[in-house]
Order: C-alpha cells, then structure tokens, then sequence
C-alpha cells in the first residue's frame, strides 16, 4: 500500500495521473485488506465460519443460475450488474475460485443437505462457466483442478479421473468452447495484428496481451523504481506486468511477497491443522488460489472486485483456523476435565457411608 500511495502521488505530481482516477483505485485496494482485517479480528466460532461460508456459496449459486439464464440468448455469460459489455473473463475466474473451495469442503461435509448444496454449488457453476468463454479461466482451472488431485487423501484415484476428464474434454465440452479454444491459433490473418511465435500465429486477443506484457517491460524502464503510478499507464489486461508499470520494482517486490506470504500461511495451516474441516478448507483455498495465479496471466485478477473481495475473506478465515482450533481444544479438554471430575465425585459418593453419601455433600 505504500507504494501504492508514493507512485501515484508522484505520478499526480508528476502529471501522469488523475488525482481522482487514482486516489479511487488505491482507496480500492485498501477496501481489500480491511475485509481481511475485519474477518481476522472477528472471526471466533466454528459456526460463524460456516455461515460466512454457506453465504458466500449462496451468492455464488446465485450468480451462476443468473448465468445460466444468459446463455440461450447467445453471447458470453458474464455476472450481473455489469452493464452492456461485462466482464467475463474475470466472471470465469471468480468461478474456478469459489468452485475450487466448494469441491474442496465436499469430502469432509457429513450432513446430506450440506453434501447436496454443495454437489448444487458445482454442478450450477459449470455451465456459466463455460459460456463465458473465457480463455484465461479456462487455462486457471487446469491447474486448479490438478493442485486439488494432488492434496487429495486418494491422490492416484483422483488424478486418474482427472486425467480421464482431460483426454475426454475434446468430445465432452459444447462447441463453443472447443471453438473459443482453437480460435486462438485458428483465427483469419490479420496483416500487422498478430504475433506469430515458433511459427504458431495467435489471434488478434491473445496478441494484445502479449504485446501489452511487451511494451510494459518497455515502458517500465522509463520509472523503474515507482512505476507510472497507479492508473497512470494504458489499460493492461495483465495483472503481473500491469503491477510493474504502475508501482515499479518497489511495488512489484511487495505484491509478490504478498502473494508468497499468503502461499506460506496456507500451507503452513495444512501441517500444522488436523481438524478435517480446517484441512480440507485449506486445500480448497489452495487449489483456487493456484488458479488464480495462472488467471492473473491474462486478466487483472488481484485488483478486481469480484474475485478479490471473497478471496481476502478467505484469506482472514484461514489466518485465524489455528486459533479456532486450539480453542476448540481447550474447550475440549475443559469438558473432559470436568466429566473426569464429575465422575470421581460420584464414585467417592457413592463409597461414602449415610449420611455423608447424598447429593448434599456433593451437588
């Protein structure tokens, strides 16, 4: 956040930036870890955290069956409330996140309604996700789904199903996908508006983030340090280059430390956790979060509404699922000090003689 602030205050200074394009944008970023901060100081009971959960799932169940309805009408599918043009890029890859948690939590849910509005959740986040059409969620969610087979208990079962799932894909997935996906490599030639590499020619989409990473390392140079300021550069549809050239080195090395540190915590969590609820929470997070560090290749994953007011919820979750358990603990071994107690007073009652072995002596 600091650099954040000192690029685009110099960026303001300096003329690139707008003083209210940019104060807004980086005032958004801070909304992002006061969730965190707010679900980290608040966040004291198993129960709370599965209600927090059960309504991000209902939002989520929500938004999909809104997304399905859009597909008859043609087009990609895309959240509500976004206007004429949407955003179905970062539509998908907010799907492969609340996806990945929700197929995380399923084996460690006993409860059949719970199992059932889960198996709900996956099944109705499928089609929209499809439609949207949606190259960089389609790429997220191939790693999503692999990182999820390996923190699996039957990792083998689970990756030979996985596999099976890829090899089929081809004749499986609707046409509109199987079209979205060839389209990169298949589109008509276009004079002077696609990059071609190893002889493979991609389209015109695909070559605007490819040249947009590659004049962003250019420009780059021009601020090495502060960057541009934020806003104070074009538009970029690229999270890691876009960072670089509006914050500099400076605020690059902090981002990714962000993102290293959130890696480590969770799976720090995943050794030290052996609740079975905790655990599997953890490697949902996990499995999605890979996702969406693939997603951020093409899309402006970490600074988009969507995609990362749930994901530091998540985040303040599982900062706090140590404390939640080893006051779970306490609390156990607490009653059963108690029970162990409650039992010597009754057997030392009974092996009093009349009339010192009633309830009066030991209530």
């Amino acid at each position: 956040m600091i650099a954040c602030l000192l690029a685009t205050g110099v960026g303001i200074m300096a003329g690139r930036v707008k003083p209210t394009a940019g104060f807004f944008f980086v005032l958004k970023y801070f909304e992002y870890f006061i969730v965190f901060f707010m679900v980290a100081n608040h966040l004291e009971t198993r129960q709370q955290l599965k209600r927090f959960l059960y309504f991000m799932l209902l939002t989520c169940l929500i938004v999909s069956i809104i997304g399905i309805i859009q597909i008859p009408a043609g087009g990609r599918v895309s959240a509500p409330f976004e206007g004429e043009s949407g955003e179905p890029n970062t539509f998908g890859g907010y799907l492969v996140f609340m996806g990945a948690l929700a197929a995380g939590i399923l084996p460690a849910v006993s409860d059949g309604r719970a199992r059932l509005f889960l198996i709900l959740v996956l099944l109705f986040i499928i089609p929209p996700f499809l439609f949207t059409e949606s190259r960089s969620s389609y790429l997220a969610a191939i790693p999503a789904i692999l990182t999820a087979g390996f923190l699996a208990n039957r990792k083998v079962i689970v990756l030979g199903f996985i596999a099976v799932l890829l090899l089929m894909s081809p004749f499986i997935l609707p046409s509109n996908v199987i079209d979205r996906i060839t389209y990169t490599f298949k589109q008509a030639y276009y004079p002077g508006q696609q990059i071609e590499i190893a002889g493979i020619r991609f389209d015109t989409s695909t070559t605007a983030r490819l040249r947009s990473w590659q004049e962003g390392l250019r420009d780059w140079t021009n601020h090495p340090i502060l960057g541009h300021g934020v806003t104070g550069y074009a538009f970029m549809d690229a999270q890691y280059p876009k960072v670089l050239v509006e914050t500099g080195i400076l605020g690059l090395a902090a981002f990714l430390y962000i993102l290293y540190s959130i890696f480590k915590m969770a799976l720090e969590n995943l050794r030290q956790l052996s609740d079975p609820f905790y655990k599997v929470l953890v490697k949902g997070f996990i499995a999605g979060y890979v996702g969406l560090l693939v997603h951020a290749i093409g899309a402006n994953t970490f600074i988009i509404v969507r995609l990362m007011e749930p994901f530091w919820f998540v985040v303040g979750m599982l900062v706090v699922l140590p404390q939640l358990q080893a006051a779970e603990e306490s609390d156990d071994t607490m009653d059963a000090r108690h029970a162990t107690a409650s039992v010597e007073r009754q057997t030392l009652t009974h092996r009093l003689p009349a009339p010192f072995g009633g309830h009066r002596l030991f209530p």
